[in-house]
């Protein structure tokens, strides 16, 4: 199981990015994906997940109304679309899979997960 992200980048606050989680070496539809996000000095925290099955997505209150998660497993790939964005959401997003499906664990939580990639920095900064 390989994830690697992208679309890190520094933007002004207000602005937008998309993340993207790239997923090889195994079959994306069967994995439930998760957004994590690290600022520095502190816990990576659970942003968003979806489900593999039905694509069910999950938010922290922290992001909900401005991140919506999105997959195509065809693509292997899935999406974090990231607006409105803060100096608060600064830090470094990780992308993570696991094969449980959201029902069977709390899908921001990050001991759910067992593969993760290695991170995107996003700065928000004027």
């Amino acid at each position: 199981v390989q994830l690697l992200e992208s679309g890190g980048d520094l933007v002004q606050p207000g602005g937008s990015l998309r993340l993207s989680c790239a997923a090889s070496a195994f079959t994306l539809a069967d994995y439930t994906i998760g957004w994590f996000h690290q600022a520095p000095v502190k816990e990576r925290e659970g942003v968003s997940s979806i489900d593999p099955t039905d694509g069910r997505t999950y938010y922290a209150d922290s992001v909900k109304g401005r991140f919506t998660i999105s997959r195509d497993n065809a693509k292997k790939m899935v999406f974090l679309q990231m607006n409105s964005l803060k100096p608060q959401d600064t830090g470094v997003y990780y992308c993570a899979a696991t094969r449980r499906g959201t029902l069977s664990f709390p899908p921001l939580n990050r001991r759910g997960y067992d593969y993760w990639g290695r991170g995107t920095q996003v700065t928000v900064s004027s």
